[in-house]
């Protein structure tokens, strides 16, 4: 295979990043818009719910980008295509909730949101992550050199993990323990309150992306951690204090 892998529509050629990037926007938006309860949020609350988390998740993605390797952003400060071209998942899901978290006090509205966003996100982040697997070199998400069997030469000659596929399989992993999560729920298993399945989402995604980052050849920052895994430990920390105040219960419950 050829990096990157350019797909031929009609007369076009579309890059790969550009192609799976828009799917991921797309798929996610109209996989919420099926599969949201509709009793919880009307349409117009929703649509502006989704509009703070684009905005939310467009700044956070670009600021941890930013913060990656400041030397170089001094050094880029007047190429505008480097400025524009780099953004995070990590970024992208902390600055989103900020965002919709803000935009649900603007309008109004007390209730959670976030478990209608489970499936949307886990979706649009897979296909995200096939575009940046077929980007190559040229996205920068790969992992270090390998002599593993999973290596993948991304046109340099050099075997390098594909973080970008493993995480794709820990996501579709995440996707079906989380069908099972709520078919158990139907069942009447056990219950649990508005916003834990997100925060379960959030909690286990930030773990993934706080270990695998240990074998991407990306800047540290500090104490032999780049700011991405910071940002994870700041989001996990959140994400416990949260968690704190439902799981005590549940577990009482389970046990008696």
């Amino acid at each position: 295979m050829t990096f990157p892998y350019y797909f031929n529509i009609g007369s076009l050629q579309v890059h790969p990043h550009l192609l799976f990037e828009l799917l991921a926007y797309f798929i996610g938006f109209r996989l919420y818009l099926y599969t949201r309860r509709k009793e919880r949020l009307s349409p117009k609350r929703a649509i502006w719910v989704v509009i703070g988390a684009i905005i939310g998740a467009a700044a956070g993605s670009k600021l941890l980008f930013l913060m990656e390797d400041p030397a170089k952003i001094i050094a880029n400060w007047n190429n505008y295509s480097y400025l524009m071209g780099g953004k995070t998942i990590v970024g992208g899901l902390l600055g989103g909730l900020i965002g919709v978290e803000v935009t649900k006090k603007w309008i109004g509205h007390q209730e959670s949101t976030g478990d209608d966003l489970v499936f949307p996100l886990l979706t649009g982040m897979m296909l995200g992550r096939i575009g940046c697997f077929l980007t190559g070199l040229d996205d920068h998400t790969y992992g270090t050199p390998t002599t593993s069997p999973f290596g993948v030469d991304f046109g340099d000659g050099i075997l390098r993990h594909p973080t970008q596929l493993y995480e794709i399989v820990f996501l579709a992993l995440l996707g079906v323990g989380f069908y099972m999560l709520r078919l158990k729920q139907k069942r009447g298993a056990f219950q649990l309150p508005e916003g834990a399945q997100f925060q379960l989402f959030m909690t286990g995604y930030l773990l993934f992306r706080f270990f695998i980052d240990f074998i991407k050849p990306t800047p540290e920052l500090l104490g032999n951690m780049n700011n991405m895994q910071w940002a994870c430990l700041f989001g996990l920390l959140y994400y416990v204090i949260c968690m704190k105040k439902w799981t005590p219960k549940l577990f009482q419950e389970r046990m008696n």
